[in-house]
């Protein structure tokens, strides 16, 4: 991926944390017929060591799940807001009209290597990670438990599991960092103002990142 400097994001704990609130990630590999692409909910283990894993589920009747060539490296990204940015929203346009439009976005990409997991005990414990820590925010968290005992285990023999022994973390924060103040009050007054939630975050994220030293 490009990052220009100043869009780089470096920082552990910052990737992680992003990771675990945007955790559906678009897992790329290549397949019989070339690039594939899926979608999947993912939890992220970080070991004393600093090591990373990030463990999700696919159903079996998906070919991911039933592919058993041996992959050299795949990619999972974490997409987060996006937001497109008008040069109307700039100041600077009235003083000598070098603006143009532009996307902000923030993007992190996980490198590693892919394994994949028959173990229904495996499977169910990968399940109870990733639903505790969607539910820890419901006024009555739901678990797998509150299934039917005969019910869950019908379900994990149609899954199989899917560990990422991730091997690097890039991230990319494109947040209007490389314009001088006036332009970046300009962008969050503008996205401020409107109701979609993603432009309410990308605003607090303008404001957090600053600008040109």
């Amino acid at each position: 991926m490009y990052i220009p400097p100043a869009f780089r994001e470096d920082r552990p704990e910052v990737l992680h944390a992003w990771i675990r609130a945007h955790p559906l990630g678009t897992l790329v590999t290549i397949g019989d017929q070339g690039l594939e692409a899926n979608q999947i909910p993912w939890w992220l283990e970080v070991a004393e060591t600093g090591k990373l894993r990030l463990l999700g589920h696919v159903a079996r009747a998906n070919p991911l799940g039933q592919s058993s060539a041996t992959q050299p490296e795949v990619l999972v990204v974490f997409q987060g807001p996006a937001q497109y940015i008008s040069p109307g929203w700039y100041p600077t346009k009235q003083e000598h009209g070098r603006v143009v439009p532009t996307w902000n976005y923030v993007v992190v990409h996980a490198h590693g290597r892919v394994v994949f997991h028959e173990d229904p005990s495996w499977i169910r414990a990968q399940l109870e990670r990733l639903t505790d820590q969607m539910e820890a925010n419901q006024p009555r968290p739901w678990s797998i438990g509150d299934a039917p005992p005969e019910y869950i285990a019908a379900l994990l023999k149609s899954v199989v599991g899917v560990e990422i022994l991730v091997d690097r973390l890039q991230g990319k924060w494109k947040v209007s960092q490389n314009q001088p103040e006036i332009n970046r009050a300009g962008v969050i007054r503008a996205l401020s103002k409107m109701p979609n939630s993603a432009a309410q975050e990308m605003a607090r994220l303008v404001g957090e990142a600053g600008g040109p030293e």
